[in-house]
């Protein structure tokens, strides 16, 4: 199995998960340190690379399928937090956009062929909380997340029939780098009094790969949160705009 974005945090945890479960893992990050530490703990194959660039990533699939014989299991779980409205620079809008959206559109160019040629495979998306709901204080997060989101509910749609799973995981806060920057500090603070350790959040996502639940919800409150967003859209923004409130309030007193 493949797992980008696996020299820290999720991405990691993981990799080490696998790893502890029998499968062999081939770790992918920007980092080339990072890949290789991480690599050498689990006895897996560091092939470090950004998961934002087409060539890179079929590299890393090409490398994958040559170093294990194919890959069953593929963890599109490289992501970037981006703090800031709508005016944030055109740079900051397309770097989100090509990490969190475009990482997944090729990971999906370069294994489904390969998948539907061969009958099947699975695909898992780090998407996040923010893809079904919003993350206040980050909008290229926020927007990037829900394409990240729509992107997978569309392959889950289209190619189910076929042999391919898809499954996006979508946690709320977890005690990585990325919590401690990125959004506003009141968002921060939020989401810190739930936030889950790297590891549980694997284990979480080792329980899902036993069945084919598309949504894989390691916060079991983010279901009820989504539930009244689809159901009540209008009072679920007024309680999203009145934290907002309390976010300004707070900033000017």
């Amino acid at each position: 199995m493949v797992v980008t974005g696996a020299g820290s945090g999720i991405g990691a945890a993981l990799a080490r998960r696998f790893a502890a479960d029998g499968a062999r893992v081939v770790v992918n990050d920007l980092d080339p340190a990072a890949a290789e530490a991480v690599a050498a703990e689990i006895g897996g194959v560091a092939v470090p690379g950004d998961a934002g660039s087409e060539d890179d990533v079929r590299r890393l699939v090409d490398t994958a399928w040559s170093e294990l014989g194919g890959v069953d299991l593929f963890c599109a779980n490289a992501g970037i937090l981006t703090a800031g409205s709508a005016e944030a620079p055109d740079a900051a809008w397309q770097r989100a956009w090509q990490i969190n959206v475009m990482s997944h559109v090729y990971v999906a160019r370069a294994v489904l062929p390969r998948w539907l040629e061969n009958g099947g495979g699975r695909l898992l998306f780090t998407v996040s909380a923010a893809g079904l709901l919003t993350l206040l204080g980050s909008a290229p997060y926020s927007v990037t997340k829900h394409a990240a989101l729509g992107f997978a509910e569309w392959l889950r749609a289209t190619y189910a029939h076929r042999g391919i799973t898809v499954q996006a995981l979508c946690p709320q806060g977890v005690r990585t780098d990325m919590l401690g920057s990125g959004s506003d500090s009141a968002s921060r603070a939020q989401l810190a009094a739930t936030a889950m350790d790297p590891a549980e959040v694997a284990a979480v996502v080792a329980k899902a790969l036993e069945g084919d639940s598309f949504l894989v919800l390691p916060h079991p409150e983010v279901a009820e949160y989504y539930r009244r967003r689809a159901t009540d859209t209008d009072r679920w923004l007024g309680g999203m705009n009145k934290i907002q409130r309390g976010f300004d309030t707070a900033a000017t007193a």
